[in-house]
């Protein structure tokens, strides 16, 4: 059954403040290596939404049970100072009501799917379309508006969170249960790490991913334009005036769309290409030369001169999704009490191609009974 869309009721803005005061035990616990769990705030339905924070090998990661949502994520500079390095909201309000997907696990398919139909086995499947006449990321109602299932723990010197959330066959028009855990491990090495899995008892699509927008230089610490960036990837997908995938692979040689040595964003964000016009600047999948591969392989590498963070990403799957942050438009406020507007900040989110159930030259995100979806996301930072 469809859920109505949850909206917060009052006592949740003060969440955010009661989130964020950290107590003794708390700090305590942090230095200790251990997940720490907090009120967050509270849905129209009466669910409690909690925070957990991780420390480790001088990485902060804030999870909200709420789409498992990455609310903060910290890290040093080459000065060893700490800032939070991902966009969001102090408060679970501008969550629930937020169209950006600031840091959130997205499913069940990430990115979109023309006229959010596609046929499996003979028969056509019709989604929930929230993006003009296709569906994006999941749908009205994806994975990242449900309260997932949180358990903490600690493996070695490793700590992290496994998040669970069963979708129920015919959620947001899609077949099959789908059981899914999305693992998030802070490593002693300070690398966050993401395992995703799920299992279906009907033929099904999956393309699970993050959403987190970086800015290296900290949160609500202007834009992102300055950052360098480099992809792995001699292809991207060109698309349509609805940014579907119209099928051909084309070479980023010669264009705008060539990150295979690094190059500062901004550097041809404004030349004049149908592509970068059509879609405001760059939100695009590149397709990744490794393709998909048994373990994760090094296909980015983002770096802020001016701070020196510098982030690598490690992934098994063919493509990467590179956004802009076009569509911010300075209405929306962080934590910071800074307003985000076009360019503050970017995503970078592995996954299969947008529209693959459609295109079938595109690898495949068909997922069966008995067969384990499974794919590893690593993040590494240095300075």
């Amino acid at each position: 059954m469809e859920l109505n869309r949850r909206t917060v009721i009052a006592g949740a803005a003060a969440a955010g403040l009661a989130a964020t005061a950290l107590g003794t035990g708390t700090a305590q616990a942090l230095s200790a290596g251990k997940p720490v769990k907090e009120y967050f705030g509270t849905l129209a339905d009466g669910t409690k939404v909690y925070r957990w924070s991780l420390q480790n090998g001088g990485t902060r990661l804030k999870v909200l049970s709420y789409g498992g949502i990455v609310q903060s994520l910290e890290i040093p500079d080459r000065h060893g100072r700490h800032a939070n390095v991902s966009l969001g909201y102090d408060n679970l309000a501008a969550y629930v009501a937020g169209t950006t997907y600031f840091g959130a696990t997205i499913g069940r398919y990430g990115n979109r799917i023309a006229k959010g139909r596609f046929t499996l086995d003979g028969t056509t499947y019709q989604l929930s379309v929230n993006d003009g006449v296709n569906s994006l990321h999941g749908g009205r109602l994806g994975f990242n508006t449900k309260v997932w299932d949180v358990e903490p723990f600690t493996d070695g010197a490793d700590v992290g969170l496994h998040l669970y959330y069963t979708s129920v066959d015919g959620e947001m028009g899609y077949p099959g249960t789908l059981r899914t855990k999305v693992t998030f491990t802070l490593t002693r090495h300070g690398d966050w790490r993401i395992d995703y899995e799920a299992t279906t008892d009907r033929p099904t699509v999956v393309n699970l991913t993050n959403h987190t927008y970086y800015n290296l230089a900290g949160e609500g610490g202007g834009g992102i334009y300055d950052h360098e960036l480099h992809l792995a990837a001699g292809r991207f997908t060109p698309t349509d005036a609805g940014l579907i995938p119209t099928g051909e692979l084309a070479a980023v040689e010669g264009t705008p769309f060539d990150f295979t040595r690094p190059k500062p964003i901004g550097r041809d964000i404004r030349i004049g290409h149908p592509q970068l016009v059509t879609a405001k600047g760059y939100d695009h999948n590149f397709v990744l030369d490794k393709g998909v591969t048994a373990r994760p392989e090094h296909v980015v590498t983002l770096r802020d001169p001016g701070s020196g963070r510098t982030l690598k990403i490690l992934t098994d799957q063919p493509g990467v999704q590179f956004y802009s942050g076009n569509f911010l438009d300075g209405t929306l406020v962080g934590p910071s009490g800074r307003t985000y507007r076009q360019g503050d900040g970017l995503a970078l989110e592995t996954q299969h191609f947008p529209d693959s159930p459609n295109e079938s030259s595109f690898p495949s995100t068909v997922l069966r009974p008995g067969r384990t979806y499974r794919t590893t996301t690593i993040h590494k930072f240095s300075t």
